[in-house]
């Protein structure tokens, strides 16, 4: 009886809701239908009344009808295209209406009311910031559709946002109101009560017995109980964090053999004062060990050598992840996989199947595939808008008809990134192998970033006042396109040259300009360098003569320098040697300094120095913006020719002329420099936060050729400060920097020193690692000393400072730097008895 009465209550429910989708047009055309006996007609016209935005083809479009098809009155093709119409979401009523009926064909008109319209959205809670990123996650413009979906969508999306934040108990409400002024349209008002933060009061973990509770629990690095050592977390509950250490937790587990480790059950369970306590409860499961390690299908190599690149032997504890680093990728050594895809094998694959779990031992079995090796086909680059393809193809390391070689495309994306022309974070590797032909397509893709810079800068200099600069560099510069101004964009460039200007001045006193054009690869063919760069300088001075200023005395300073330097291919092509000749000219015109000419000897003459500079460097840090692995080390050897074999002057003698003596410049000098990079802490496995410690040496000496002659008062080592100063006007000193001291306070004699070495022991932590704005911060300890003479050198007698900085990379200006350094020791003639700290300010990448 009950399933009679069912029946009855269902057919009942049919029929309504059929003749609700339904009204025939009896009152516009006296169409008669009987709906108690369904007919068959064809449809003759659709037409759809009540739209405003929509297109009515649209809507036609969607039911699925069209003219000519056989339905059934009442049936189920009428309901469907009714279904389909409310399944786009994009009306709120629909009426079916039958407009007439002529023999078999019918009619249809679909009365459509559409959903409202979205004018503007306002919130109310959030504050200013976060009304601006809601905005972006949200996604609400004018003009949009009103409907179920995106009322539900942006409440999600906004408690998502406050929930990451450790708001779990926030409110999020969305309340409609009609627009009075244009029909069809609605305001939304998104209300938000944040109410307070939730904060973790206990982390509380059972279940764990083989370690204790503190450890694990380090090892949940944003999930903490409060505490006064987790400041920086802030013990608030965060869903995706809260998620990650849990998998941190278990990973933990994995690394120590106990891989069957699993959470049985957690929970969040509210305390009072918006706290909660997070309890964790564990099944450890056994530990394992590795047992036996076979290999098979193996050919190519030995199972001796593959073991020994493995490096897991018998015994040792079980570690998946460990596994998978030797197999596959390891960053801190060779791999597997490596081993073969180095080698050409790109369709090489292994698989480690545990073959037998007996006890606490675990028997694996690589079962290994070699494959032919892969031939590189063809390669191509996309995505360089500026960069012309000759200067990207001339740095990649995989050339067609070569064997396929994964070292090869790791390096092809240092040496692209270290053009730094592109974004690094955004090179793109794409080897399309095809097996049934043996050959690997290789596509690069890179994107273009801003790499030109301009300088912009004024400073106190002294005696000379104010001085202003003005400095442009075009790092990626096409010299052949100057006679073509319809490729400038909105200069020539693309071929990897570099052209730069630099002009300081502060008037009539002090004016010095210099430009400078490399090219990196001469003749295009090999990785030649050429580089030529001209300089001139003027320092007047000035006196007055009761009317106006008028000239007293000058030092001109003109140069010229060519560079060629070659990249090697032995002991390796991280090699390179560079041969630079320079000739820089003194020109004195009753030139007056208390300083300078008063240690050369004279005030009117000329000094000439002729020098030729051997360096041979080797460059292997792995990002140039922040390196992390890798080390830069450079020999440099300058020489001028040794005058005093052939110039036949006395250097003995006393009343030798100083304008003689120095006339032509005689020394030999030489440098060693060195920089080595390596991670301590990296966060997570592939995050781009890490901790990395930098630690350089620099060192040098500068001698005479003949002891009679001795070295003279040019091209001696200033210490201490920034190590801005670049050179002293007339001496040509080299300066270096020691931060918490001031500028060139370190120097044993008037002239500077002739022998000094620095160290340096950094640790540095990126903040931001955007391509467009780059920031790390470091701390640092670093000591240093020069000596007058090369008797008294002894390299631990140091000024030492230590201390913290930033440097903040931006394209159009270079690396800029702050450090705040305290000093250990104190300099004679400077005396700091409160060993007050220095600030420094530093700009580009400093060498020493």
């Amino acid at each position: 009886m009950k399933k009679i009465l069912y029946l009855i209550f269902l057919l009942l429910v049919i029929t309504f809701t059929a003749n609700s989708q339904w009204r025939y047009g009896a009152k516009r055309n006296n169409v008669d239908i009987n709906y108690e006996t369904p007919q068959d007609f064809y449809i003759g016209g659709i037409s759809v009344s009540g739209v405003q935005f929509l297109d009515p083809e649209a809507i036609i479009a969607l039911t699925g009808l069209k003219i000519g098809d056989k339905v059934t009155i009442p049936g189920d093709e009428i309901t469907n295209a009714i279904k389909k119409l409310w399944e786009q979401g994009l009306i709120g009523d629909v009426e079916v209406v039958v407009k007439k009926i002529e023999v078999k064909n019918i009619y249809l008109e679909f009365i459509i009311k559409e959903r409202p319209r979205l004018t503007k959205f306002i919130f109310d809670g959030p504050t200013k910031s976060e009304r601006e990123d809601l905005e972006d996650k949200i996604d609400l413009s004018r003009g949009r559709i009103v409907n179920d979906a995106l009322i539900k969508n942006a409440k999600n999306k906004i408690r998502e946002f406050y929930l990451e934040k450790g708001y779990l108990n926030v409110a999020v409400d969305i309340i409609q109101t009609k627009d009075t002024i244009l029909e069809n349209n609605v305001i939304l008002r998104v209300v938000v009560d944040k109410k307070h933060k939730v904060r973790i009061k206990k982390v509380i973990i059972t279940g764990n017995e083989s370690f204790e509770s503190a450890t694990l629990q380090s090892k949940m690095k944003k999930t903490k109980g409060q505490k006064l050592t987790n400041v920086w977390t802030g013990s608030k509950v965060i869903n995706k964090n809260y998620v990650a250490d849990k998998a941190a937790l278990i990973e933990y587990y994995n690394s120590k053999g106990y891989r069957d480790a699993r959470i049985v059950s957690d929970s969040i369970i509210p305390v009072k004062n918006d706290h909660v306590n997070i309890t964790i409860q564990l099944e450890e499961g056994n530990k394992y060990y590795f047992r036996n390690i076979t290999w098979k299908g193996n050919y190519i190599y030995s199972t001796a050598q593959l073991q020994e690149i493995l490096a897991i032997k018998k015994g040792d504890v079980y570690n998946n992840d460990l596994l998978q680093r030797k197999l596959s990728f390891n960053p801190a050594g060779p791999d597997i996989s490596s081993l073969y895809l180095d080698n050409g094998y790109l369709f090489f694959s292994i698989d480690p199947v545990e073959i037998l779990i007996e006890g606490d031992s675990i028997d694996i079995e690589m079962r290994i595939y070699e494959g032919e090796q892969a031939i590189v086909n063809h390669i191509e680059v996309d995505g360089n808008t500026k960069t012309h393809d000759h200067v990207i193809l001339r740095e990649v390391r995989t050339y067609p008809g070569d064997k396929f070689s994964r070292a090869d495309l790791i390096r092809t994306q240092r040496e692209l990134g270290a053009l730094n022309y592109f974004d690094n974070e955004k090179l793109g590797m794409n080897p399309v192998p095809n097996q049934a032909t043996g050959k690997v397509d290789i596509g690069y893709t890179v994107v273009e970033k801003p790499n030109d810079q301009v300088e912009l800068s004024g400073g106190w200099g002294g005696y000379y006042g104010f001085v202003g600069t003005v400095g442009l560099v075009f790092n990626n510069f096409s010299l052949r396109n100057i006679k073509h101004p319809k490729t400038w964009s909105p200069l020539p460039a693309g071929d990897g040259q570099r052209l730069a200007f630099r002009v300081q001045a502060n008037g009539r006193t002090y004016q010095t300009y210099t430009i400078s054009f490399t090219e990196p690869w001469l003749g295009g063919k090999k990785p030649t360098s050429l580089s030529v760069s001209l300089q001139h300088s003027v320092q007047s001075q000035l006196i007055y003569n009761g009317t106006r200023s008028v000239k007293s005395g000058s030092l001109q300073v003109s140069g010229l320098t060519v560079s060629v330097g070659k990249r090697l291919k032995w002991p390796d092509d991280f090699f390179t040697i560079n041969h630079t000749f320079s000739l820089l000219r003194y020109t004195l015109n009753n030139y007056q300094s208390s300083s300078s000419t008063a240690v050369i000897g004279y005030t009117t003459g000329y000094s000439n120095n002729l020098s030729y500079n051997l360096t041979v460097s080797r460059n292997s840090i792995d990002n140039f913006q922040f390196p992390s692995s890798g080390a830069n080390m450079a020999f440099s050897m300058t020489f001028t020719p040794p005058y005093s074999y052939f110039n036949k002057l006395n250097y003995d003698d006393p009343d030798l002329e100083a304008s003689q003596r120095y006339k032509w410049l005689e020394y030999q000098k030489y440098g060693f420099d060195a920089s080595w990079f390596t991670t301590l802490w990296q966060h997570r496995k592939k995050s781009k936060h890490k901790i990395v410690f930098n630690a350089r040496f620099h060192g040098g000496v500068i001698a005479a050729y003949q002891p009679g002659v001795g070295v003279g008062p040019f091209e001696r080592y200033i210490m201490g400060g920034d190590g801005l100063s670049g050179y002293n006007f007339l001496l040509g000193s080299d300066i270096i920097g020691l931060r918490g001291y001031g500028n060139n306070t370190i120097k044993p004699t008037q002239s500077g020193g002739v022998a000094f070495d620095k160290f340096v022991a950094e640790v540095r932590y990126p903040i931001s690692n955007s391509p467009s704005f780059s920031i790390f911060v470091l701390t640092f300890f670093e000591a240093g000393n020069a000596w007058g003479d090369i008797h008294d050198v002894n390299p631990f007698n140091v000024y030492r400072s230590a201390g913290v900085g930033a440097r903040i990379f931006m394209p159009a200006f270079g690396l800029i730097g702050i450090d705040w350094g305290v000093p250990f020791d104190q300099v004679p003639g400077y005396p700091n008895p409160t060993y007050k700290p220095h600030v420094t300010f530093t700009i580009g990448q400093q060498i020493r």
